[in-house]
């Protein structure tokens, strides 16, 4: 993770607790899942029903969700195609049964993160979680950092983008006075403000940062 995903993170984490959502139908498999996860630190909300999770899902990407797949009402892949309509973020693992596998793998084609066929030890449902979490608080890094970008993007001046432009274009002052048809001292004076507005203090950490975004 490169340094400015990382401050980002950093600064995302205080507002965007992980919780891993579970919904399964089956009492027993759904209150082990719940003990087993909370035994290993994390905050757990669970659900038998797939419209018992809609109904009180607010969005919020941070985390995972474990889904069985064969549920009555409303199924495991059903629940995904809906939270697929939504535009939803949060990551999905499928706990499936032999039979379902060709189902969490069509899941996995289209965007589900991974699936656990059970039966399934505690160490394998822990290594999977926790692969996702890891993975998921790393890509919400990697977006709030593009947005941040942007923002600060949009506070340059037309001069200042120009700048900005040329600077990441591996143009010295010198050129960039010649192109722009200005002082090597307005030069300056805007290459200051462009590593102020965009956050940085060096032209390594200016390029990685507008690198990043475009990525």
């Amino acid at each position: 993770m490169d340094e400015t995903v990382g401050i980002v993170a950093r600064e995302a984490g205080k507002s965007f607790g992980q919780q891993i959502f579970i919904v399964d139908d089956d009492d027993a498999q759904r209150d082990s899942l719940v003990w087993l996860l909370e035994s290993h630190g994390h905050v757990v909300r669970a659900f038998s029903g797939a419209r018992d999770f809609l109904a009180v899902w607010n969005g919020n990407p941070a985390g995972c969700l474990l889904l069985d797949v064969r549920m009555p009402g409303m199924s495991g892949p059903e629940l995904f195609e809906e939270l697929t309509r939504r535009c939803s973020a949060l990551p999905v693992i499928f706990i499936t049964g032999h039979g379902d596998v060709a189902m969490a793998v069509t899941a996995l084609k289209k965007g589900a993160a991974d699936f656990i066929e059970k039966p399934f030890s505690s160490d394998e449902v822990l290594k999977i979680v926790n692969h996702c979490l890891t993975r998921e608080s790393e890509e919400r890094a990697h977006r709030c950092a593009r947005a941040d970008t942007a923002r600060r993007l949009g506070q340059l001046t037309r001069r200042e983008r120009q700048v900005l432009d040329l600077i990441i274009a591996g143009k010295l002052n010198k050129q960039i006075a010649g192109d722009l048809d200005i002082s090597i001292k307005t030069v300056e004076v805007h290459r200051a403000r462009v590593m102020e507005k965009m956050g940085v203090s060096s032209l390594a950490s200016l390029i990685r940062r507008i690198v990043s975004a475009r990525l």
